[in-house]
């Protein structure tokens, strides 16, 4: 029982990278479900503690990866008319068109929200630039919290 685990482990913690960088697949919770995985075998248990934390930090990683779009919004000078924008583009993103939907839809969401607004185009460009750049952040975020919960799994079997 326990190979069949740390196989399925193995597969859950590699889709959880990729799911970094594919917005469908939820990449730290897949990873952390990897770590339980491998917790249950009979020789590469972690503590409590530890267990506790990653699922806390996976939890916020996901939350965080759909505000930071509208973070970025406004921190590139969006009003709330971006903000609403790229929130509802990000909405719709999740259904239409995925992967790349949930890229564009903020985007352009965000634009069109601020062009409502009243602003000029390259104020409205602007704010769209600065929920592609929020969607990066949190790429790069997931990418880092799922890369050390893969590395924390490769290296309890690697040590036995």
């Amino acid at each position: 029982m326990d190979y069949f685990l740390i196989i399925v482990g193995i597969l859950f913690a590699l889709t959880g990278i990729i799911g970094c960088f594919l917005p469908f697949l939820p990449g730290p919770p897949l990873n952390y479900i990897a770590l339980l995985l491998l917790h249950f075998t009979s020789n590469h248990q972690f503590t409590t503690k530890f267990l506790v934390i990653w699922a806390i930090v996976s939890a916020i990683v996901v939350l965080i990866d759909y505000l930071i779009p509208v973070w970025g919004t406004k921190k590139f000078g969006g009003s709330k008319q971006g903000v609403w924008g790229s929130v509802i583009g990000l909405m719709v993103g999740l259904f239409v068109f995925p992967p790349f939907g949930i890229i564009l839809f903020p985007f352009t969401g965000a634009v069109v929200g601020e062009l409502i607004a009243g602003k000029d185009t390259g104020q409205a460009l602007k704010a769209g630039f600065g929920s592609f750049v929020g969607f990066l952040a949190g790429t790069i975020l997931k990418l880092i919290v799922s890369g050390m919960m893969t590395w924390y799994f490769f290296s309890k079997i690697i040590a036995g």
